[in-house]
């Protein structure tokens, strides 16, 4: 049985840490999920040097006492890019907002440098193995589930990590609900990847009427009969913007027709 002590939060996190723990062959013994863990991290180490370390999404800095326990094959990362593109906390979020359509997910040996670590395994999924328009969980999901099944069909032989070009590197924000409100200045399409890649966090907000909404989803504008009888539509800089789901301010969730019926029809 080969143990693991799994560091992560949230969805990238979640996914991984549920196969992990299908596995018969594997054990999770401790999953660190805040700084505070990482002085129980230090001392099962120290007890088991065989003790693995996976992490996905963890948002924590972990400094060179924890890394160098783990030498030679360190903490092993699951980062969702083709590193070195995207490094930092918003890649899916920030690979969608560039309307990429196909996404990637790199395995790297975690050092104190943000995400520039050398990779041990990297994978791009195109976009027809994925739904038109996939939501952030869906990417999330099939990228942990493709990085986390290699790692456990290699973890007792893993292969020489080779380094990162960090000339090519390219570098992600984080967001902020300063970023929410849609501007239709902006093209549809623009907007739309905005919506997909806010979606929990920082959210996308428009003023619809007098109401302040979230928008949960919408779709181009293809001018066909039924988008042509939509009841909310966003001119932007070069189409409409069909709204479908949205959530007023303090309300429950509800499809573009329940809130045209009870908001604007007048």
């Amino acid at each position: 049985m080969t143990k693991i002590i799994f560091f992560g939060n949230g969805p990238l996190a979640d996914t991984a840490k549920s196969l992990i723990e299908q596995h018969p062959d594997f054990q999770i013994i401790f999953h660190a999920k805040t700084k505070q863990d990482l002085e129980k991290v230090k001392t099962l180490k120290a007890s088991d040097p065989a003790i693995f370390g996976i992490l996905a999404s963890f948002g924590v800095l972990i400094k060179t006492d924890v890394l160098d326990l783990f030498e030679p094959y360190g903490i092993l990362n699951i980062h969702p890019s083709l590193l070195p593109v995207y490094r930092g906390a918003s890649p899916i979020e920030s690979a969608i907002l560039n309307g990429d359509q196909d996404f990637s997910v790199s395995i790297m040996k975690l050092v104190k440098a943000m995400d520039a670590g050398p990779i041990y395994y990297q994978e791009t999924l195109t976009s027809d193995q994925f739904s038109p328009q996939p939501s952030k969980s869906e990417i999330y999901t099939k990228l942990s589930t493709h990085a986390t099944n290699w790692l456990l069909s290699h973890l007792d032989n893993l292969p020489t990590p080779i380094p990162q070009d960090d000339q090519s590197a390219t570098y992600t924000t984080k967001f902020d609900t300063s970023m929410s409100t849609l501007d239709p200045q902006k093209t549809a399409s623009n907007l739309l990847n905005q919506i997909r890649a806010f979606q929990g966090f920082p959210k996308s907000k428009l003023m619809l009427g007098n109401q302040e909404c979230i928008i949960l989803e919408a779709h181009l504008d293809t001018n066909s009969p039924e988008d042509q009888h939509a009841k909310i539509k966003v001119v932007c800089k070069d189409q409409n913007l069909i709204i479908d789901r949205l959530q007023p301010a303090g309300r429950k969730p509800m499809d573009a027709t329940s809130f045209y019926n009870g908001y604007l029809k007048k």
